[in-house]
């Protein structure tokens, strides 16, 4: 399994990324939608975590742009407000919605959840 995880936080992103390698999952990330769409090129992905908030582009943008690239993928987000799981709901064909910041061992949870890995 081959994950994808895009947060413009530079600095969250790369602890995520490390903290899901030390788990044996494989692990790429980008800080951008340009460069998440960059490494699709590169790589196939069973997952993406999006954060919701990005400059640019939304996490609801590069879902949709994600899937019509890759339409086996599954999506989890990622949200600094609560609120936000209301709107997201209705809008995506998301696995999860978590609120920042997660614990590690519930995002693994939810990820072998969304890939069916039990």
């Amino acid at each position: 399994m081959r994950i994808l995880l895009v947060d413009d936080e530079t600095e969250f992103v790369a602890t995520l990324a490390e903290r899901l390698s030390l788990r044996s999952m494989a692990v790429d990330y980008a800080t951008t939608a340009q460069e998440a769409l960059a490494l699709i090129e590169e790589h196939a992905y069973d997952l993406a975590v999006l954060d919701m908030k990005m400059p640019g582009t939304s996490g609801l943008e590069l879902q949709s742009t994600l899937k019509e690239r890759c339409p086996a993928m599954k999506f989890i987000f990622l949200t600094g407000h609560g609120s936000e799981t209301d709107y997201i709901t209705g809008s995506s064909e998301a696995s999860s919605y978590l609120v920042k910041p997660v614990a590690i061992d519930i995002l693994i949870a939810k990820i072998k959840e969304a890939l069916g890995k039990w």
